[in-house]
């Protein structure tokens, strides 16, 4: 009786065990696991999981790509290729099962409704804009101001989203569109060339006009040098003249008192430098005649040299008269 409980337990055991074994799955690293909890769905965090109870969801991206024509004003039409990936967005998982259902499928369903939304986007866009107006960027920034909208939305979260190509379907059209951007790049590398021709002789200018304000800057420097180089020598010449003019005063102060003392002193005369040489020169040679050159100056009446020699003159006769009447 007593192996019977023992027995009953091992099978429990090993049912269990099996159970376990068949219903638990070990969740991989890039697996979101969701289960479903009164109405409201969660992430599973452990390591285990039921899986009958439970729906693992790949967190690879899933390719996104999209072929669009949709017409602009005056119903020319383009064709948009957009391309992009998407993942499942792990804050708005209730949208994403909402939107793609409790399958493993789930994120597929939902891109599929994504590109629908941007489908809608894109000739939301370019139904109220020319066809010349259309272009990439603006596009993606159209689509950008969405993103937000379709996470919460559809519960995926787009990774990338690029306009691969945006051009008319008319070819006419596109070569047209296409002369009008080579002459607008064109006209802009003109305008952009002028302005870069303007912007050199501008700055030549200034720099033309700076080195002849530095040049005339220079002129005036070498001007006012000059000018007190000038004043400096006319200084220097007056003082010389001052001093020359005073060497003169005191040479004719001299001469003048020489001269009084000759014309007090007419004898003084003979004691002259110039008498001595004359009387040295008459002693030397035979019959020698004293000769003596005046300037007109010194031969004008009233000059003292005149005087003296006119009063010599009249001695030296007044003594030869004398001998002549004492020998009569």
């Amino acid at each position: 009786m007593d192996v019977i409980p023992g027995v009953i337990v091992g099978v429990l055991l090993a049912g269990g065990l099996l159970v376990a074994l068949f219903e638990l799955r070990l969740r991989q690293p890039d697996v979101i696991v969701l289960y479903e909890s009164k109405g409201r769905i969660g992430i599973r965090r452990g390591l285990l999981y039921p899986r009958h109870f439970s729906l693992p969801l790949k967190r690879t991206t899933s390719p996104l790509q999209l072929t669009v024509e949709a017409a602009a004003l005056g119903n020319l039409t383009v064709r948009v290729k957009l391309v992009g990936s998407a993942a499942p967005s792990v804050e708005h998982i209730q949208a994403l099962i909402r939107v793609g259902g409790w399958d493993s499928e789930a994120v597929s369903r939902a891109v599929d409704q994504v590109r629908i939304l941007l489908m809608g986007l894109v000739k939301e866009y370019t139904e109220r804009s020319e066809i010349h107006a259309i272009s990439s960027p603006a596009l993606q920034n159209h689509l950008n101001e969405h993103l937000k909208l379709i996470e919460e939305r559809y519960g995926v979260e787009l990774i990338s989203l690029a306009v691969q190509s945006l051009e008319p379907t008319d070819p006419k059209i596109a070569e047209a569109l296409s002369q009008q951007e080579a002459a607008r790049l064109l006209e802009q590398t003109e305008q952009l060339n002028h302005q870069a021709r303007v912007a050199a002789a501008k700055a030549k200018y200034r720099a033309d006009e700076e080195i002849a304000a530095m040049e005339h800057a220079l002129e005036l420097k070498k001007a006012e040098l000059k000018k007190e180089q000038l004043r400096s020598d006319a200084e220097l010449a007056r003082q010389r003249i001052e001093e020359e003019l005073a060497r003169s005063r005191l040479r004719l102060a001299f001469e003048k008192e020489e001269l009084e003392v000759l014309r007090r002193n007419p004898e003084l005369l003979m004691l002259t430098p110039q008498a001595a040489r004359l009387a040295e020169a008459s002693q030397s040679l035979k019959n020698a005649r004293t000769v003596i050159s005046l300037t007109p100056q010194e031969l004008a009446n009233g000059s003292a040299l005149f005087t003296l020699f006119r009063n010599l003159l009249l001695k030296d006769l007044e003594t030869k008269d004398l001998e002549i009447k004492d020998e009569a």
